[in-house]
């Protein structure tokens, strides 16, 4: 289970790390909202992606399973962080559900290719 925390931390740092390229890009470029959308998205679906392949490949069985445990804590990281800083802005709408389904799915996926 340690290893887990280790793979969720390596997710977060590569997160900060592409966030960071992406506000680099978006004041340097002007980005408009659907690029920085995309970005957003392409980010939710490759970090739980790297963590699940991390996690399939020291696991070894049922990699499927960690890749989506791995995905799940991602995203309840994420949304319990969303909820402390503006919990007027944050919900259970459609983005809420649709970010679950990508942040574990990538993570599935992740598992199962590594």
């Amino acid at each position: 289970m340690a290893f887990l925390l280790k793979t969720l931390a390596f997710s977060y740092l590569l997160t900060g790390a592409l966030l960071a390229v992406l506000a680099f890009f978006l004041y340097r470029l002007g980005l408009g909202e659907k690029a920085v959308s995309a970005a957003l998205i392409a980010i939710y679906v490759a970090v739980p992606f790297f963590g699940g392949h991390m996690a399939g490949k020291k696991m070894k069985n049922r990699r499927f399973l960690w890749g989506m445990l791995l995905g799940a804590a991602y995203f309840l990281v994420l949304a319990a962080v969303s909820f402390a800083a503006g919990p007027g802005e944050a919900g259970f709408g459609t983005s809420f559900f649709t970010t679950l389904a990508l942040c574990v799915g990538g993570g599935m996926l992740g598992g199962m290719l590594s």
